[in-house]
């Protein structure tokens, strides 16, 4: 879905220039993509900086690592993107199996009010589908793959789980301020378009071609707004507007030595979300 056309060279992995990345190895200092990763006590490291490290092990050293790695902690992970949309699948189950689970973890501007606030439920509506209409979590957790894979890479682990979160955290804010009190919502819409607004934002900062990602995300809006849809488009535009400037802090904090920048703005982010959350606590719509 990405294209690389005008990134710049410290924007791309060095091992694989075709696939940009803002991640470094905390070694060495180079970019290197999701495939070249490997965790290490802070961070991750390059292929090269791992056999240097691995050499310069003791003996002793590399028995404990052989064990470790066999012992039940894989020296890499399975992607966020894919327990995501194991987790999403597994809720979509429990719904179909538990009766009033759908209802105990949905989410509706009303449970924001003084009287009912449950504020969890925010984060919780992402994981659930809608049980009467299946290509609503085919259709999200295939949008998921294709736009999690590739940010996922970019980004790195912790910084693209970061970004689903707080997109679909801020999807229920959409809902918050600009649907029905009583209008109920679940999905993981507000978080893909989350995706779909930080990778956009991205891909323009990098010089890329926009054209087709900027169509495909108008229709989708356009479509929220048709009558009788079933589309919540404040989700939509909550989560976009969330992704976009989380892509916003991405980029302009990438590069070695910005990590700590980077976390103190999607901290201030975090809070400003979490104080819009908590309005109506004080300015209830109904005193």
């Amino acid at each position: 879905m990405s294209s690389n056309f005008g990134a710049r060279a410290s924007d791309v992995c060095y091992r694989h220039p075709d696939r940009q990345s803002f991640v470094l190895c905390q070694r060495c200092g180079r970019t290197i993509c999701g495939e070249c990763q490997t965790p290490a006590a802070v961070g991750v490291i390059c292929p090269e900086c791992l056999r240097e490290q691995r050499g310069a092990m003791s003996t002793a050293q590399k028995r404990a690592s052989r064990w470790g790695a066999r012992g039940g902690v894989a020296p890499r992970f399975a992607s966020v993107t894919n327990v995501i949309i194991a987790v999403t699948v597994v809720a979509f189950i429990l719904q179909w199996i538990i009766p009033g689970f759908t209802e105990t973890f949905y989410y509706a501007p009303l449970f924001s009010e003084p009287q009912l606030f449950e504020p969890w439920r925010m984060l919780t509506a992402v994981f659930l589908h809608s049980t009467g209409f299946i290509l609503h979590i085919l259709l999200n957790m295939y949008t998921l793959w294709i736009f999690g894979r590739a940010l996922e890479q970019q980004l790195g682990r912790g910084r693209f789980l970061t970004l689903y979160l707080m997109a679909g955290f801020a999807g229920s804010l959409g809902v918050m301020f600009l649907a029905p009190i009583n209008q109920a919502v679940v999905g993981a819409s507000g978080a893909i378009f989350g995706l779909m607004g930080a990778f956009m934002v991205i891909q323009r900062r990098l010089g890329n071609e926009m054209r087709s990602l900027l169509v495909l995300v108008g229709l989708n809006l356009v479509i929220g707004f048709l009558p009788n849809a079933g589309i919540s488009w404040q989700a939509h535009l909550g989560g976009l507007i969330g992704g976009a400037i989380f892509g916003w802090i991405c980029y302009e904090c990438r590069g070695q030595g910005k990590n700590r920048r980077f976390w103190l703005l999607v901290g201030a982010l975090g809070a400003v979300m979490i104080l819009l959350a908590v309005f109506r606590l004080f300015v209830p719509t109904y005193a």
